[in-house]
């Protein structure tokens, strides 16, 4: 509800509300880059650029619940421009969740347990319950229908329930 009533304010013109919105999403932003295998420097650059960008075009926003999509959405065209100009390929490979897992301080049990999925589950489940993001607004990033994504997560907690916790368990 803060973050709507933000919104409001910031496309009224208010500079001060549009900082604060910035600040709430950062780690969001940071976290959805990093994922995509950019570097730090690359990000930086291109958080601004998708700062900027969210700053000229905020009036332009129709639903003010969707805000956070629709920084994202900036985002990540930005970043997908990024790549396609410098050649780069989407890496999701282990190492790059890794370190991003470790940079968010991240228990290290969840860390191993991330670790042990296959790539496309970790990807939802990061999204889903790192970044905080709803499985329609996962579905939009990666370009998937939602029940998919839904599917991934359900699929991934079943077997870290089935597998991962148990051979915990089991060591102990």
């Amino acid at each position: 509800m803060k973050s709507e009533f933000l919104v409001k304010k910031a496309q009224e013109g208010d500079g001060e509300a549009f900082i604060q919105l910035i600040r709430q999403y950062e780690l969001i932003l940071y976290r959805t880059a990093k994922i995509l295998g950019l570097k730090d420097e690359d990000i930086a650059d291109l958080l601004q650029e998708t700062v900027l960008t969210a700053f000229e075009k905020i009036g332009t926003l129709k639903e003010v619940k969707y805000f956070n999509t629709w920084l994202c959405r900036i985002l990540l065209n930005n970043c997908y421009r990024f790549m396609k100009q410098h050649k780069q390929v989407v890496s999701l490979d282990s190492d790059t969740l890794n370190a991003l897992s470790h940079q968010d301080h991240l228990p290290l049990e969840l860390d191993d347990a991330l670790n042990s999925l296959d790539e496309n589950y970790r990807i939802a489940l990061t999204l889903y319950y790192v970044n905080g993001l709803t499985t329609k607004e996962i579905s939009e990033l990666l370009h998937e229908p939602e029940g998919t994504i839904k599917s991934r997560i359900s699929r991934a907690k079943q077997y870290l329930k089935n597998n991962y916790y148990v051979e915990e368990a089991q060591s102990l």
